[in-house]
């Protein structure tokens, strides 16, 4: 399915009582500055196609794979360039959580 980021498989998502979800995600090269308010997201870069970097407020960091990146609630975030990443969403992923930055 579509998200900020590119296009995404959910897992766990739709179990009751989960503590969490998984997605893979497949991450285009214009992808949205977005928060969460309330979710923490665990990235793992599992595989990049050129330079890569997320943005975390502003500040742009290079990634490469097996890179693991903690985003906590209210941090604005993009992930930059094309990757394949594993998103561990705590708790889980709740779409009405997701907040695009213009």
């Amino acid at each position: 399915m579509p998200c900020p980021c590119g296009f995404a498989r959910r897992a766990f998502a739709e179990v009751p009582g989960a503590p969490a979800s998984m997605h893979l995600v497949e991450i285009k090269q214009d992808s949205q500055t977005h928060y969460h308010e309330r979710m923490t997201e665990i990235y793992v870069i599992l595989e990049t196609e050129g330079e890569c970097f997320i943005e975390l407020n502003g500040e742009r960091h290079r990634v490469e794979p097996l890179t693991t990146v903690m985003i906590r609630p209210g941090c604005r975030h993009r992930p930059v360039g094309e990757m394949r990443i594993l998103n561990v969403a705590i708790p889980v992923f709740d779409p009405s959580d997701e907040v695009i930055v213009d």
